[in-house]
């Protein structure tokens, strides 16, 4: 048999067969199907699927107005909000490029991220407007071109005149941009679905900001593994506890949309607003890193109220503790375990549960259940690997390797950063830098973080960042940072520290000095003095260091708050 005789005539790839994946279309679908449906609820705001969708043509329409254009960066500062939710759709939709910023960075940090990503518009909360303004006051000394600043005030309330009067301004309103939108603005899809939708910041390292490209294809596939491991059918009623600006949200920003869902929006998370936005909206789905766990299970009785029925809650980052399993079940709560990274559109992983474990003891329940499982089914594959000879471990649950994922929800790279991307895709496996094992039944087990990073509240810190800063103190000769268990956070930087001879710092000190140069989340809770462990090559054993900081036990939750 020939070559020839072995091709499948009679194919044509054309627009009939073949139209560029975007998530644009869960909201064309939705406006339609479920037209008079709540798509977003915040306090008395209410929108149906039908205005969501005008509103976002608006805005869409209006940033082209603005002279966005494709490919244009146009960032937001803001809360888990309305408006937040409507940039997730009406930014694409303008063909532009959303980057959400974390609203826990400073004015220098943000300052870092806007130049980074040449963001042509910042859209603002009105609650972090000093920090916008503190960012736009940065990049004028460094003469950079400054982006549009577009206010988003509280719900009802006129612009406050300290934004009006503000020389970096340029007196634009969330509002009075969507009345300059026209709604049969031609939405700018996709020419081809590999173009970038978001730009997602990593750990925000003020010396090499690591933005982590979306795309359209990867956003549409892992919005719809997202739905599919959260078990969601049609209207799901979704409280949105995690970050829309973390990962978009885990993706589910265009999952929900997918199903017509309603979004319960939750500017701050607290336990008493999570009980009782489930209980006023029937709230079906929410997610949330074990640290919102360990708020809802804490929660004094005057919070708590009856669930109206079962809800799956998410939770990613550290794997959450058997204790806290088995409150949220109690309370009603479904617990799903998901791992991932930014560079994985979040989810990556999900711990499938097998109906062979509901006969075994609660304990061992919980074991299983904390680990981070396999690949989801928008991941073509993920395994546990020598780094260096790129070959899998055995499945014996003590081999120890890299954690590395290939598919279609792997980033598309590294913002202007290609040495990076290539190092992280080296071996063609994206490469998580996270050291697992895999079990006999397949099911990978995270052990470490070979990067040292420290997850506090479901947000990463890099420690090589706050040691930088503690280096730069006049009295510091030394430092070292690792994780320090917390009961409300899950983890916070815990300093060793080694004073210059002749100087002298208290703890306080050395955590004020900290908090006055990094986001307060990033600051060290624990200060210790000592001499550090060294190698015989100079390098410090960190893993001396977190023995003892583990050691020391969990920071108190009244402390932790603090």
């Amino acid at each position: 048999m020939t070559t020839e005789s072995l091709k499948m005539e009679g194919m044509i790839k054309c627009s009939a067969n073949y139209v560029p994946l975007t998530p644009i279309s869960f909201l064309e679908r939705s406006a339609v199907v479920y037209s008079n449906k709540l798509s977003v609820v915040h306090g008395d705001v209410k929108y149906t699927w039908k205005q969501t969708r005008e509103r976002c043509v608006r805005l869409a329409s209006a940033l082209a107005h603005l002279g966005i254009a494709r490919r244009d960066v146009v960032a937001v500062l803001a809360p888990n909000i309305p408006a937040m939710y409507e940039l997730h759709f009406g930014v694409p939709m303008a063909g532009a490029v959303l980057c959400t910023l974390n609203i826990r960075h400073d004015s220098t940090m943000v300052a870092v991220l806007l130049k980074h990503s040449e963001a042509k518009v910042l859209f603002v909360d009105y609650q972090f407007l000093h920090i916008a303004q503190g960012a736009m006051k940065v990049l004028s000394n460094t003469r950079s071109k400054l982006p549009h600043l577009v206010l988003i005030p509280e719900s009802n309330q006129r612009i406050p005149t300290t934004y009006n009067s503000n020389p970096i301004s340029t007196n634009l309103d969330y509002d009075g941009l969507l009345a300059m939108g026209k709604l049969d603005f031609e939405i700018r899809r996709p020419e081809d679905e590999w173009e970038p939708i978001s730009i997602n910041y990593t750990s925000g390292t003020t010396s090499s900001p690591k933005g982590v490209i979306y795309s359209h294809r990867g956003a549409y596939l892992n919005s719809l593994a997202t739905v599919l491991l959260n078990e969601m059918t049609s209207m799901p009623v979704y409280l949105w506890s995690v970050p829309m600006f973390h990962c978009n949200g885990w993706c589910l920003t265009w999952g929900v949309a997918a199903q017509g869902g309603t979004n319960v929006c939750l500017r701050n998370v607290s336990a008493g607003g999570i009980f009782h936005n489930i209980a006023e909206h029937k709230v079906t789905h929410m997610g949330g890193a074990p640290t919102v766990l360990n708020m809802i299970i804490n929660a004094p009785a005057s919070d708590q109220r009856c669930l109206p029925g079962k809800v799956v809650v998410m939770t990613g980052a550290a794997p959450p503790p058997a204790p806290v399993l088995y409150k949220m079940e109690e309370l009603g709560f479904r617990v799903v375990h998901s791992y991932g990274l930014t560079e994985t559109y979040g989810p990556g992983t999900i711990c499938s549960w097998k109906p062979e474990w509901n006969s075994l003891p609660r304990d061992v329940q919980a074991k299983f259940k904390a680990r981070q499982g396999l690949n989801h089914l928008g991941v073509e594959e993920v395994d546990v690997k020598d780094p260096v000879t790129m070959k899998s471990v055995p499945h014996d649950a003590k081999s120890l390797g890299e954690v590395m994922f290939r598919g279609n929800t792997i980033m598309n790279g590294y913002l202007k950063n290609v040495k990076a991307t290539e190092e992280a895709f080296h071996g063609g496996w994206f490469r998580s830098g996270d050291l697992g094992v895999r079990h006999p039944d397949g099911y990978i087990e995270l052990k470490d973080r070979s990067k040292d990073i420290i997850i506090s509240g479901g947000e990463n810190i890099s420690s090589i960042e706050v040691e930088s800063m503690l280096f730069s103190h006049p009295a510091v000769l030394e430092a070292a940072v690792v994780a320090r268990p917390d009961d409300y956070w899950g983890e916070t930087p815990c300093a060793f520290v080694k004073l210059k001879d002749g100087c002298n710092a208290s703890a306080e000190e050395i955590i004020n000095y900290c908090r006055n140069h990094l986001p307060h989340y990033m600051a060290p809770r624990t200060v210790i003095f000592q001499d550090l462990p060294k190698t015989s090559t100079g390098k410090t054993q960190k893993y001396l260091l977190r023995e003892k900081a583990k050691a020391m036990g969990c920071i108190s939750k009244s402390k932790s708050k603090l």
